[in-house]
């Protein structure tokens, strides 16, 4: 069968409906895009806040799903040490909403493991403020992506895109997957016919992805457009030095 991505046809291998485990019917496509195969997953929730890196405190969420969030919904469901996802492209299925959320934090941090052995404990009373939050409402996402194995990597990429469609059909995931913060849990399932939003926007500055194997990590980013509702994700994103 054929799917229609971005405004172009693509070939689509569809596999039976999986099996549902609770509130999670889980599924996903195949679609072979120049000569390789990407995962489609679509992924919803009644909210989320994917934060900007700058506004942390007072939070406020990117218009869409970055690819670093994306990525976090997928290696919940499925993750190995030998191979890493890169998001392609991400669509837009619901319009854009916002909303304004007021919490109480903590400004006070203990490690789990001076929490775990009685070393330091928080007076969450004393530390306690309150934070406002502009987050999404009502959020659906189409997120594409491709496996790409690492040179120590002992098996073919399709032996870990079957591992992943045998998990995802049986229900299993490591954790429960979530839309940039754990508050707001992510559904996911089969991908459907639905047509992404027509919105096109210029989002500007966009985090790519982060790099935790330097001290400081380092963040790359990229100039996210928004166009008829699809975002293209580039394989490589920007340093700070480059922007």
């Amino acid at each position: 069968m054929f799917k229609r991505v971005g405004g172009h046809v693509h070939d689509v291998a569809l596999w039976p409906s999986g099996i549902v485990l609770g509130l999670w019917g889980v599924h996903r496509l195949l679609v072979r895009i120049g000569g390789l195969m990407s995962l489609v997953v679509q992924v919803w929730g009644p909210g989320a806040c994917f934060t900007q890196p700058g506004l942390t405190a007072e939070r406020v969420s990117y218009p869409v799903m970055t690819p670093t969030a994306a990525m976090g919904a997928l290696k919940a469901v499925y993750w190995k040490p030998e191979f890493e996802y890169r998001i392609t492209h991400i669509e837009v299925l619901a319009p854009i909403k916002q909303f304004t959320l007021r919490r109480n934090e903590t400004t006070e941090v203990v490690s789990l493991a001076d929490a775990a052995s009685g070393r330091r404990r928080v007076d969450t009373a004393a530390n306690r403020a309150q934070r406002n939050a502009l987050c999404l409402k009502d959020v659906s996402y189409r997120i594409h992506a491709q496996i790409n194995r690492f040179p120590h990597a002992d098996k073919p990429e399709a032996a870990y895109r079957d591992q992943f469609r045998r998990r995802v059909e049986t229900g299993r995931c490591f954790s429960q997957p979530f839309l940039g913060t754990r508050e707001f849990p992510a559904y996911f399932g089969q991908p459907d016919d639905s047509s992404a939003v027509e919105v096109s926007a210029e989002l500007g500055l966009v985090l790519h992805s982060i790099d935790y194997t330097t001290t400081p990590r380092r963040s790359r980013w990229f100039r996210a457009k928004l166009t008829a509702g699809v975002m293209e994700v580039p394989k490589h994103g920007l340093t700070e030095e480059q922007l």
